[in-house]
């Protein structure tokens, strides 16, 4: 098989976590009647227009079409992505 290397590209991203800020292209679920716990799991819209869900300390991708977003656990996003400051 052949090799091939990641074009270098930069990727705007937030890392999820239920208790924290709401994040635009995350889908929260209803919470609970005493307003502390979700009734379900959060999620994005892939590009491919599934679902994809949530667990805590998952980093959310936006893909280049501004309209789309996919998950990412965090091991794999610190192997993959360095911070860029702007």
């Amino acid at each position: 098989m052949a090799r091939y290397r990641k074009k270098p590209i930069i990727v705007k991203a937030e890392q999820f976590f239920y208790d924290g800020p709401q994040i635009d292209g995350v889908f929260y679920p209803e919470v609970s009647a005493n307003g502390k716990t979700y009734i379900g799991d959060a999620y994005v819209v892939t590009i491919h227009d599934q679902r994809a869900y949530l667990q805590n300390g998952d980093w959310i991708i936006e893909e280049p079409d501004g309209e789309h977003f996919y998950p990412c656990k965090a091991d794999i996003f610190e192997k993959t992505y360095e911070r860029v400051d702007e």
